[in-house]
């Protein structure tokens, strides 16, 4: 019987977002990270979960694939794969999972059809490569990318850097399938104890991170920096990026910073270094927005470029995109959902299906609803566990659109689960929590009984994209909601509870085409309230991932404050007897819990 598709299988391995994206004749087939299945937040190490997730999802085996690219920011696969063999290294690779690496066909492979590409190009295929422009301009901005040894498109001869240097900045222009770099910005490293840490290096995104770290002892709070920074009084700390004739200044991080939040049992939000640390969020964040703008008019003049494609950790800060869709000049700008290292993996299977396998470009990825679909079976057996369905009252709903948009109007919070995950940080529909966005106590109440996240961080609104143009400011369309707008005036005190400190909002435009559901639901919703807008946040608690699965959603439901879960057509509501055997069943949890922990490895339980 003849091969009927040809496959390319895309790899982020080892390190933080591992994630895996399945091409199905140079179509996205499936795509998903790590933390969704294994519901560790930015999970690491081995890839075997999402690839068998993808391939599973397609009902194809690996030998069924015609192409594995994979990438490792920290060195090219094949030497990372050979250096764990005698490397013990359990954030990149843990105990648990050596023995199924070790079976895997994959890992150090010596196939032909298995291939490793460097860190920035797989961003940049990930961005201009599903995009709708034809041609155009890319800017990469991330935290860290691969050394310079290990890079391998050509770049500019006057972008020197040692062999030990990492890719902080990569600007490209491409038309059709070729791509072309115009710029490299390099990290070269640093002495020190902490010289191994890329947020100690000199560059934009690395800078962000090391800000982060100062403030949330974690370099992966970019967001909340991000969220922190509107509170902060202008021009109280110094410039932390400086930018002069194109070349960027990263001045040093000095010892006049004197107030780092430290993980010694105190409250965060009531720390007397609060007000220092919004100053200098504010600081970071301006000089980042002031810094991508001048990259990005840069490129535009210097090219002519009428559209701009971005990817990269650094174009999730959807404030600073706001100021460069609006002021540098492209008449389109286009951001990949999924544009930290999570899309990765599909940068590195659309760099095999168009360099590799001289494919031409014909898909756009106009949405990102590229899980696996679960049937209608799937939902209603999460509902029929019997510790669930002695909770809960589950009903079908002949009009599900029109009984959750009443349920809305009455203040509820809902758990939308519908159709396929989205891929990347946000949730956009499918995966997510919705609220009314009218009353502004309802921000309050959505940190408080369900995402149990630091009071200043705001909500985001979905709104129908007919209606975008009078709710906010601003002609960009945000289908990825990654575009920050102001709210007009008019609008602030009918949405109160999706509008931040500083009057804006991060938009998620919503259209029929590509989410029937959800636009049904907000048509329903205005035709109640007269408003097209709802609060729109990810389906999870802080510290977890979003849920991927029925299960997943049916255990958030239940351990949280959300009033109803709405799975697919079907809506929940908690009965009396939950609050019998919740907290049971959460004391049972716990127990289970420790006594697992004190196990000996390898020990069972029966």
């Amino acid at each position: 019987m003849p091969k009927q598709h040809t496959y390319v299988l895309g790899l982020n391995t080892y390190d933080h977002d591992v994630s895996a994206c399945l091409l199905r004749d140079g179509a996205i087939a499936f795509a998903i990270a790590k933390e969704r299945i294994t519901r560790n937040k930015h999970a690491s190490g081995f890839y075997k979960e999402v690839t068998d997730y993808c391939l599973q999802a397609e009902g194809i085996t690996l030998d069924d694939v015609d192409l594995v690219v994979r990438n490792c920011y920290i060195m090219p696969v094949p030497e990372m794969e050979e250096r764990l063999v005698y490397f013990d290294a359990p954030g990149f690779l843990p105990e648990f999972e050596r023995g199924e690496a070790a079976k895997h066909p994959l890992y150090r492979s010596g196939q032909d059809k298995v291939v490793s590409i460097s860190h920035h190009l797989a961003h940049a295929y990930s961005a201009f490569a599903v995009s709708p422009f034809e041609e155009g301009v890319v800017m990469i901005v991330d935290g860290v990318g691969s050394y310079q040894s290990d890079v391998m498109e050509a770049y500019p001869a006057g972008d020197t850097a040692t062999p030990l240097a990492r890719e902080s900045e990569s600007y490209y222009k491409f038309k059709g399938n070729e791509l072309e770099c115009l710029k490299k910005v390099w990290m070269e490293p640093d002495r020190g104890f902490l010289s191994d840490e890329f947020y100690t290096m000199p560059g934009l995104g690395a800078l962000y991170s090391r800000a982060s770290t100062y403030i949330f002892g974690d370099w992966n709070k970019c967001g909340e920096l991000m969220g922190l920074a509107p509170y902060g009084r202008h021009e109280q700390v110094k410039h932390l990026l400086e930018l002069t004739d194109g070349k960027l200044q990263v001045p040093r991080w000095t010892g006049e910073f004197t107030q780092p939040h430290i993980f010694d049992g105190s409250s965060w939000e009531k720390s007397p270094s609060m007000r220092h640390w919004e100053d200098l969020a504010w600081r970071v964040q301006d000089d980042t927005e002031n810094v991508l703008l001048a990259r990005a008019r840069w490129l535009r003049e210097t090219t002519g470029a009428k559209n701009l494609c971005m990817a990269g950790g650094v174009a999730l800060n959807c404030v600073a995109n706001g100021r460069v869709a609006r002021e540098a000049g492209f008449d389109n700008v286009w951001i990949q959902p999924a544009a930290g290292d999570d899309g990765i993996a599909i940068g590195c299977a659309y760099y095999g299906w168009l360099e590799i396998l001289k494919q031409r470009r014909s898909f756009v990825m106009d949405h990102s609803y590229v899980g696996k679909p679960y049937s209608e079976q799937e939902a209603a057996s999460a509902l029929r566990k019997f510790l669930v369905r002695i909770q809960v009252d589950a009903r079908r709903s002949d009009n599900v659109c029109r009984d959750t948009a009443r349920l809305l109007a009455d203040q509820r919070v809902i758990g939308w689960f519908q159709d396929r995950s989205e891929f990347g940080p946000r949730a956009l529909g499918n995966r997510s929590l919705l609220a009314d966005p009218r009353k502004p106590e309802m921000k309050d109440i959505l940190n408080s009984r369900v995402k149990h996240r630091q009071a200043f961080r705001p909500f985001a609104p979905i709104v129908l994209a007919e209606r975008m143009k009078d709710v906010f400011e601003g002609e960009e369309d945000s289908p990825f909601m990654l575009i920050a707008k102001p709210v007009r005036p008019e609008w602030r005190d009918k949405i109160p509870a999706i509008v931040h400190v500083d009057g804006t909002a991060r938009v998620q435009t919503v259209r029929e085409a590509t989410n029937p559901m959800l636009y049904r639901l907000l048509k329903e919703f205005e035709a109640l309230t007269g408003v097209p807008v709802l609060i729109n946040t990810s389906f999870n608690i802080k510290g977890e991932p979003i849920v991927e699965t029925p299960e997943d959603a049916v255990a958030c439901f239940l351990n949280t404050g959300i009033d109803n879960l709405v799975l697919h057509d079907t809506v929940v509501t908690k009965t009396a007897m939950h609050r019998v055997v919740a907290p049971l069943v959460n004391t049972f949890t716990d127990v289970a819990t420790l006594v697992a922990s004190t196990q000996p490895a390898g020990a069972g339980t029966g």
